[in-house]
């Protein structure tokens, strides 16, 4: 079992013999989320660390997502809960990047693309195939793509 994955299990038990209910049921869901994702596909298989990071970093997005649609909805109580729910899980994920950092890493990729000569609009694909690995779950994808496209239009 990955390190990752066995510090949600005991933070899991801690929070169940703490009787913190919104941290044990969120973790819950958590390890449900990986467990389902192990048992993908055709074969079985134990995540990685990183993999762990992408499904947590998933099920946050879902949080998010869910408390906006609950409140247009008109039911702030129950988006409070994936607003809280979405905090515990973001403790479990790398610090986001400002943007400021996310700005001199693009800028970095789109020196690269353009060094490669490629350039203008068609360059995204190649600037953010470049930046992504290094952005690596520190930053949600929409928010790497438009600070893209402000670059590559800039």
């Amino acid at each position: 079992m990955t390190t990752f994955k066995s510090r949600l299990q005991n933070d899991l038990t801690a929070a169940i013999k703490e009787r913190d209910e919104l941290r044990s049921a969120t973790l819950r869901m958590t390890l449900a989320a990986i467990t389902t994702e192990e048992v993908a596909g055709k074969t079985a298989r134990e995540l990685s660390d990183d993999d762990i990071v992408k499904v947590i970093t998933r099920e946050a997005k879902k949080r998010r997502e869910a408390a906006e649609a609950f409140e247009k909805g008109g039911r702030p109580e129950q988006a409070e809960r994936e607003r809280a729910e979405g905090e515990v899980l973001a403790g479990y994920l790398p610090r986001q990047l400002t943007d400021e950092e996310l700005d001199a890493l693009v800028a970095e990729a789109v020196a690269e693309a353009r060094a490669g000569g490629a350039e203008g609009p068609r360059a995204m694909g190649a600037v953010m195939k470049s930046v992504n690995p290094k952005v690596a779950g520190r930053a949600e994808g929409g928010r790497v793509a438009a600070a893209v496209k402000r670059a590559l239009a800039g």
